[in-house]
């Protein structure tokens, strides 16, 4: 392979668009948007201050479409925004879910360089990226549920993570069939 095609090979799916500079700011501004809606699908689960939200696939799938700088910049943007007074967390989280949405920041970014190595053309490699990117929210939430809700580490596993398993399992599967057919269909 040529270094002038290897240049011009796109490395996420948002490569793809053309017009880099705006390009660039609609991308950081939509992945912040489009979490921020994510986040208004909330459901309430009984033993947790944690509601079941779409925020996760938004968070996983954008930074992979994304990749890494801009990954980084709408998950930061949507932090920013929202602890400015923005309503666009998870209505019942409050601060106990305030970790996840610093997750978001780690996961999206870890994501979208994962993908931007090739995580996210097949479907195999889409599961170990989003599974990835999953630990990582958990990894940073978790221990803040603990902090600001006194539960020691087991009832925050209890509370933080068994109840989302099932859920975050399916988001993965998805992506896992959205990712790699998004390539597909761009021909790249």
């Amino acid at each position: 392979m040529s270094n002038a095609h290897a240049a011009a090979r796109p490395a996420v799916l948002s490569d793809l668009i053309p017009g880099k500079l705006v390009r660039d700011v609609v991308l950081v501004a939509g992945f912040a948007g489009l979490t921020g809606v994510a986040a208004q699908v909330a459901l309430p689960l009984p033993g947790t201050p944690v509601p079941f939200t779409l925020q996760t696939f938004a968070v996983l799938l954008g930074g992979a479409a994304l990749g890494l700088p801009r990954a980084f910049l709408g998950m930061a943007l949507y932090l920013l925004v929202g602890q400015l007074g923005v309503p666009w967390f998870a209505p019942s989280g409050g601060n106990a879910t305030l970790g996840y949405v610093v997750g978001f920041v780690l996961a999206a970014s870890v994501t979208g360089a994962l993908a931007s190595q090739g995580g996210d053309r097949t479907p195999l490699r889409t599961v170990a990226t989003m599974t990835f990117g999953t630990l990582l929210i958990y990894v940073v939430g978790v221990p803040w549920l603990m902090v600001a809700t006194g539960m020691d580490l087991a009832a925050a596993i209890a509370a933080g993570v068994t109840p989302f398993l099932i859920g975050d399992t399916v988001k993965v599967l998805v992506a896992a069939g959205l990712l790699p057919a998004a390539w597909k269909l761009s021909g790249r």
